[in-house]
C-alpha cells in the first residue's frame, strides 16, 4: 500500500501564517504534493462544530467564544483532502485524539507540533516544550497511532547535540508514527 509520505514531494512546510487556505490552494496549484495547515491548539478545535459552507464551497470549524459571533477556527476546501496534513498544538493525548477524530473526514494526516518555541505554545506544554517531556510526547503520538486511522507525523527541532535528537527519533519512530 503506498504511503502518503513516499517517494519525494514537494511539499508547502509547515509555517507561522503561511498556511492559510488561500496559500495552500495556491502552492497546490503550483505543484505542491502536500500542505500543512495553520497549527490549530487541541483545546479550541474541541469546541467547533463542523459545518459545510456551501456558499465558498468549503468546509468551515467554527465555535463561539462568550458573547461573540462563530468564529471560524479552521477552513478548509475538498480539493485539498487527500493532500492537507493538519497541524496540531496539544499537550494531552485524549485532547490530541479528540481533535484528530474531528477533523478527520477533511485532512489527509495529522502532525504534532513539537518545534514551536513560541510561549503561546510551550506555556502550556506543547510545541517545543514537548521535547523536554519525551513521555508526554511519546503518550500522545501512540493515542493518535492507535485511536484513528489516519498517518500522524512529528514536526521536532533538533536537540542540543546530535546523539540526543538521535534518541528522541528512534523513540518516537517506535510510536508508529511516519
Amino acid at each position: 500500500m503506498a504511503s502518503l509520505f513516499d517517494g519525494q514531494k514537494l511539499i508547502l512546510a509547515p509555517m507561522v501564517r503561511i498556511g492559510t487556505l488561500p496559500m495552500r490552494l495556491l502552492a497546490l496549484r503550483h505543484g505542491a504534493d502536500l500542505v500543512y495547515s495553520p497549527e490549530t491548539i487541541d483545546r479550541k478545535l474541541v469546541t467547533c462544530r463542523r459545518i459545510v459552507n456551501e456558499r465558498l464551497g468549503v468546509v468551515d470549524y467554527v465555535t463561539t467564544s462568550g458573547n461573540m459571533d462563530e468564529a471560524v477556527v479552521f477552513r478548509t476546501h475538498p480539493s485539498e483532502r487527500t493532500r492537507l496534513i493538519f497541524q496540531l498544538g496539544t499537550a494531552d493525548p485524549e485532547l490530541a485524539l479528540q481533535a484528530a477524530l474531528l477533523v478527520q473526514p477533511d485532512v489527509a494526516a495529522i502532525d504534532v507540533n513539537c518545534g514551536c518555541p513560541k510561549r503561546f505554545s510551550t506555556h502550556a506544554g506543547m510545541g517545543a516544550a514537548l521535547l523536554r517531556d519525551p513521555d508526554r510526547l511519546v503518550a500522545i503520538l501512540e493515542r493518535l497511532v492507535g485511536g484513528q486511522p489516519l498517518p500522524v507525523t512529528a514536526k521536532i527541532r533538533l536537540l542540543p547535540n546530535e546523539e540526543d535528537t538521535l534518541s528522541l527519533v528512534r523513540r518516537l519512530w517506535g510510536t508508529g508514527i511516519r
